[in-house]
Formats: structure tokens, C-alpha cells, sequence
């Protein structure tokens, strides 16, 4: 049939985002090196006091050990997961995306936590798009408390509100389906699929996204996630502003915040592997906002995702071996689910 999607057709889409990606990267890189003093950008690196290095990565692990807490409370309603695992799966997920382009560790996390569960991938997907709720609403949040103590650029406030409308769609839209959805969902879908038969899976996977989202909801450990949600942010807030103490920026921790968001929002979007690019585009420009001399901003946005990918792909590497697999062989298994 010609209004078919065909496997080729799914792998030239995949190839060409990948591409933008890779193009989008080399742009950023462009403009983050164009103009910059090389000696004022080496001896930056020279000067840096690396005693606050330990201490910034302590706590940017941290917030992931945090994530794991997180997504191990959001689990509950499937069953008992340790937070080790959960964490193992999250920094493999991310391990994944530092390699894969368009964040394919998401579901590759997904995948490792539904096999230790036992229990379909897609049950899990709700404690992914929870996930994102949480971490929009605490964004969205920070980004207005910020704004009372530093002033923003009308940039960053535009899309403080654009995010707000999204996050309280999103948050009605939860609430909905925790408390009010189910049973009409579920008449409604049926008879729908006696109608348009072909829709039958589409509405499937809705009504159980549906009902995987309202067990989070109901859930006792629900507020306890969203609370862990909050630290993971101030965890990450605070590993930057380390590495901002270790550069000698002399900026406070309100502008390493800042800096952080516009980081966010700016690599929100899929991209290349490890955000490259496009994290250090941002950092420069966060940085300038605050009067930092951009061949300083760049050194600082080299050794910031340096210092902070590093331990990530490290801690990230050894959680896929603990599973005594690995990626290819992961990948096949999803390739399986999905026919």
C-alpha cells in the first residue's frame, strides 16, 4: 500500500535526523571556536583549581544516583526494584545516548527495567513520561525563582512562559487521566475499535499509557518522586557552579543556575551523541550573559562536559557490563519486541 511506512522509509527518516543533528553540532562548534584567542584559551586551562573538581563531580553523580531514587519510586506500582538497578539502568541509558544519537538510551533503559521486571516494555513508558512532567514542572519553577534574584534576558522569560503553558497542559492533562479517564477511555476505545479496526493498537497503548499513568498518580510514593525531582536539579545547579568556582568565574550560584537552564532548555531537543555542540553553544552563551569573555566561556564549556561526560561514560560503561550484555545485543532484543 502506498500510504504504508516501510522499514526503509522509518531508516531514511533516521539518517536524515541524524544528520541535522551532526550539522546542527558542527554549526554550534563553529561559532563557539570562531574568534576566540587560542594562548588566552590554553592558559585558562592551566589555571584551573582542581581541587573543586572531585567535589563538582561528586555531586553531578549524585543527581543521577537521585534520578534512579526517582524512577525506582515511580516503578512501584509494577513491583520492587533496588535503586542500584534503577540507577545501573539510568546511567546505561545515558551511556547509550553519549554514543547513539537521538537519545536512544531512553529506550534502552526502558527496555533493561521492563526485562528485570518482568513485565512489557510499554507498562513502563508511564514512569518515563512522568519523568518529563516532573522535571518540566521543577524547570519551569526554577527558571521564576531564579528570575527574582538575576535579571533575565526577555529570551529566557518567552520561553519560561511557553514552558509554563506546556507544563500546566500537561499537568491538567495528568490529572485527568488519574482521576477521571479510565473508564471512559476504555468504553469509548472499545467502541471505537469496532469501527476502525486498524486503529485497534493505537488505542491499546493509550489506554494503557492511560492506566500506567493513573497507577503512578495514585500511587503513595507519587509526591515523594516529584520532591526527588527537585534535588536532581539543585544537585546539577551545584555541579556547575563548582567547575564555575574551579575556573575562578565569579559568578554565584544563582548564575550558575542560570547557566543550567539555558543549558536544559537549549539541548532539550534530540541531537547529536553527548549533546555535542550544542551543550557548549549554550554554555558560552549563558556564560556571556553574565560578562564572562567568550574564549574563557568556550575553555569553560570544553572542560565542563569533559569533567562532567567522563564519569559518565565510565560509571555508565561498567553498569552495561554488570548486565553481561551489551548494546548490540540490546538493540536486537528491542528489534524483536517491535515486530
Amino acid at each position: 500500500m502506498g500510504g504504508e511506512d516501510t522499514p526503509t522509509d522509518r531508516s531514511r527518516r533516521q539518517f536524515f535526523k541524524q544528520v541535522l543533528g551532526y550539522l546542527i553540532a558542527a554549526v554550534c562548534l563553529i561559532w563557539v571556536f570562531h574568534n576566540i584567542h587560542m594562548g588566552r584559551f590554553l592558559e585558562s586551562m592551566r589555571s584551573i583549581a582542581w581541587g573543586w573538581i572531585p567535589l563538582a563531580v561528586f555531586f553531578d553523580i549524585l543527581s543521577y544516583y537521585t534520578q534512579g531514587v526517582r524512577w525506582q519510586l515511580l516503578l512501584r506500582p509494577l513491583g520492587k526494584l533496588s535503586t542500584l538497578k534503577t540507577t545501573q539502568a539510568v546511567y546505561i541509558g545515558l551511556f547509550t545516548n553519549e554514543i547513539i544519537p537521538l537519545r536512544a538510551g531512553e529506550v534502552v533503559r526502558l527496555f533493561l527495567v521492563s526485562r528485570w521486571l518482568s513485565v512489557p516494555l510499554e507498562s513502563v513508558i508511564p514512569s518515563l513520561v512522568v519523568e518529563r512532567l516532573f522535571d518540566g514542572i521543577w524547570l519551569a519553577l526554577a527558571i521564576g525563582v531564579v528570575a527574582i534574584f538575576v535579571t533575565l534576558p526577555k529570551e529566557i522569560l518567552g520561553a519560561e512562559e511557553v514552558l509554563g503553558v506546556l507544563v500546566l497542559l500537561l499537568t491538567a492533562l495528568f490529572i485527568y487521566l488519574v482521576f477521571r479517564a479510565q473508564k471512559k477511555a476504555s468504553e469509548n476505545h472499545s467502541h471505537l475499535r469496532s469501527r476502525w479496526k486498524s486503529l485497534q493498537m493505537l488505542f491499546s497503548f493509550f489506554e494503557r499509557l492511560a492506566l500506567g499513568i493513573r497507577s503512578i498518580g495514585t500511587s503513595r510514593f507519587f509526591f515523594m518522586s516529584f520532591l526527588a525531582s527537585l534535588f536532581i536539579l539543585v544537585f546539577q545547579i551545584i555541579a556547575l557552579w563548582l567547575l564555575m568556582e574551579a575556573y575562578d568565574l565569579q559568578l554565584s550560584i544563582w548564575a550558575g543556575a542560570v547557566v543550567l537552564l539555558i543549558l536544559h532548555l537549549g539541548t532539550a531537543i534530540p541531537n547529536a551523541p553527548s549533546n555535542v555542540g550544542t551543550y557548549q553553544f549554550f554554555t558560552v552563551v549563558g556564560l556571556t550573559l553574565f560578562g564572562v569573555e567568550k574564549t574563557l566561556a568556550a575553555s569553560f564549556s570544553v572542560v565542563a562536559f569533559l569533567v562532567l561526560t567522563f564519569p559518565l561514560w565510565a560509571i555508565g560503561l561498567w553498569a552495561l557490563w554488570n548486565t553481561g550484555t551489551n548494546l548490540a545485543s540490546i538493540r536486537r532484543d528491542i528489534n524483536t519486541l517491535e515486530k
